[in-house]
């Protein structure tokens, strides 16, 4: 067990690198992705409906609901009123601001400032992404109604939208960890 402790202890360091590590794969992989209608699709619910991003879009919450593509799908004129809704454009930028972060966070295993910088947008981020289980419907099991419908639906019943967004928390948490190790290191 004393073995187990020193070996946890003598690694801490490591294990905050990894943790930059592991924001950049998330960041580069899901900034990455922005630049697929899929993905730029999928985002929309999210964006329409937050009061700090939805002025991006043309087009009010909520008449998205209407143009929804499901994934894999392609529905021209769905993707004609993305285009028109500003959906692509945005997407591009958010990945592109993403995979930004995710370098500036991995930056902090040579260079505590860039460091520091990206493990606070890193918390920023994930404040914004949080707010979404405010501020977006879809991140809670609707109710379907039908002949017998469910009695778990709405808020605390989380759809996948829902569980995607609050592992934020965890983002959130490790942002905090990585900025406050560079914070120490551009201390000493």
């Amino acid at each position: 067990m004393n073995y187990l402790i020193d070996l946890l202890i003598r690694g801490q360091r490591n294990f905050i690198h990894f943790s930059r590590i592991a924001i950049f794969i998330v960041m580069a992989w899901i900034g990455g992705l922005k630049v697929f209608q899929y993905e730029a699709d999928g985002i929309v619910p999210f964006v329409a409906n937050s009061p700090f991003m939805s002025f991006f879009y043309s087009q009010e919450a909520p008449e998205y609901q209407q143009y929804k593509n499901p994934e894999g799908k392609t529905v021209v004129k769905n993707i004609e009123w993305h285009q028109a809704n500003n959906t692509y454009v945005f997407s591009y930028g958010l990945g592109t601001v993403i995979i930004v972060i995710g370098l500036l966070t991995l930056a902090g295993i040579w260079s505590a400032k860039p460091g520091m910088i990206g493990g606070l947008l890193t918390v920023i981020m994930s404040v914004v992404t949080l707010s979404f289980l405010i501020t977006t419907p879809e991140v809670y099991v609707p109710n379907l109604g039908g002949d017998f419908p469910t009695p778990h639906h709405g808020f605390p019943y989380l759809s996948g939208a829902g569980r995607l967004v609050l592992k934020d928390v965890i983002m959130m948490a490790a942002g905090l960890i990585v900025a406050a190790e560079a914070a120490q290191r551009l201390r000493a």
